[in-house]
C-alpha cells in the first residue's frame, strides 16, 4: 500500500473505531445509571480517566505558557461538562435518542469554524453536513412514537454537548496542532480530574452506594469501561484525527454514532423499523461528502 494510501484510509478507519467505542457509551452510561445518580455518573466518569492520566504528569513540560488556556478549555468544556450533560439528558430520553441528537456536532463544529475561525468551506462539504443533518433529524424523527415530539427539557442537555464538542475540537485544531494527542487528553483531565474527585467522595452519595447497594460493582464496572476505553482512549484517538485531518471531518463521526446507539437499543429490546436503513444511508452520504476533496492533478507515481 503506497503512502498516500495509506493517509487517506487512516483517518477513515479511526473514524469507524471511534464511532463503534462512542456508539457504544450511551448505553454504557444506561446502565451505570441504573445504579447511580446522572451527577455521579457523570462525576465518576470524569475521575476514573483522570487516575489512569496520573502518569502522565510529567507531560506538561511539553505545554508553552501560552497554550494552557487553550487546554483549560479543552477539559472544561471538551471533557468535563459532556460527561455531566450527557448522563443528565439520559434520566429523561433513550440512549439511542441521546446519540442521534449528538449528531448534530458537526453542524455546530462548521458554523463555529466558519463564523469564528474564518475556516473556508467548500460548497460540497457544506452540503454534507446539511445531508448528514437531514439523515439524523430522519432518524430523530421516525426513532420516536410521536416524530419530534420529545423531552425537549432533557433533549436540551444533548445540544449543549454537541456545543461544546464543537468549541472544542475548533480550540484543538487552530490553536494546539503542535501539542500531542496524548498531552491534550491528558492534561485536560488532570485540570479537573482533583476537584471533580473531591466533589464526588464529599458531596454525593457515592461511597454510601458503592458500600450498600448489591450492584454498585456492576455499575462501576460499567462506568470503567466508558471512562477508560469510550472518554479516555477515545479522545485521545480522536484529538489525533482532528490534527491530521479537519475539525468538521473529525466531527462527522457523531453522524455514525446513531447506528450503534440504535443498533444496542435493538439488542436492549427496543425496536427496529427498516426505514432507519434509508436515514442511515443518508447519513453515510454526508460524512463522505464532508470528506471530499478536490482532486489534483498528478503524475504518476
Amino acid at each position: 500500500m503506497k503512502i498516500k494510501d495509506r493517509k487517506t484510509i487512516i483517518p477513515w478507519l479511526i473514524l469507524l473505531a471511534l464511532m463503534l467505542t462512542w456508539g457504544s457509551s450511551f448505553i454504557l452510561i444506561k446502565r451505570g445509571l441504573e445504579v447511580y445518580s446522572n451527577v455521579e455518573v457523570g462525576a465518576l466518569r470524569i475521575c476514573i480517566t483522570f487516575i489512569i492520566f496520573i502518569p502522565f504528569i510529567k507531560r506538561f513540560s511539553k505545554v508553552k505558557a501560552n497554550q494552557w488556556k487553550y487546554l483549560v478549555i479543552v477539559g472544561i468544556v471538551g471533557s468535563g461538562a459532556p460527561s455531566f450533560l450527557f448522563a443528565k439528558a439520559q434520566t429523561g430520553i433513550d440512549s439511542n435518542l441521546a446519540g442521534i441528537l449528538n449528531s448534530l456536532t458537526p453542524l455546530f463544529t462548521l458554523i463555529i469554524s466558519i463564523s469564528l475561525f474564518r475556516v473556508k468551506s467548500r460548497l460540497i462539504n457544506i452540503l454534507g453536513v446539511i445531508v448528514g443533518l437531514v439523515g439524523a433529524a430522519g432518524l430523530l424523527y421516525v426513532s420516536g412514537d410521536k416524530g419530534f415530539e420529545f423531552n425537549l427539557s432533557f433533549a436540551i442537555y444533548v445540544i449543549i454537548a454537541s456545543i461544546c464538542y464543537a468549541i472544542s475540537v475548533n480550540v484543538v485544531k487552530n490553536f494546539l496542532q503542535d501539542i500531542d494527542s496524548l498531552t491534550i487528553t491528558a492534561f485536560s483531565f488532570l485540570i479537573i480530574g482533583l476537584p471533580v474527585l473531591i466533589y464526588l467522595l464529599f458531596l454525593t452519595e457515592f461511597t454510601t452506594q458503592l458500600l450498600n447497594n448489591d450492584r454498585a460493582l456492576e455499575g462501576l464496572g460499567y462506568i470503567i469501561i466508558l471512562a477508560i476505553i469510550g472518554t479516555g482512549l477515545a479522545l485521545i484517538v480522536f484529538n489525533y484525527l482532528v490534527k491530521i485531518t479537519n475539525a468538521v471531518f473529525a466531527s462527522s463521526v457523531t453522524y455514525l454514532i446513531p447506528i450503534v446507539a440504535i443498533i444496542w437499543g435493538i439488542i436492549d429490546g427496543e425496536k427496529f423499523k427498516l426505514i432507519y436503513l434509508l436515514w442511515i444511508t443518508l447519513i453515510l452520504f454526508g460524512v463522505f461528502l464532508v470528506n471530499k476533496k478536490r482532486r489534483k492533478k498528478q503524475e504518476d507515481a
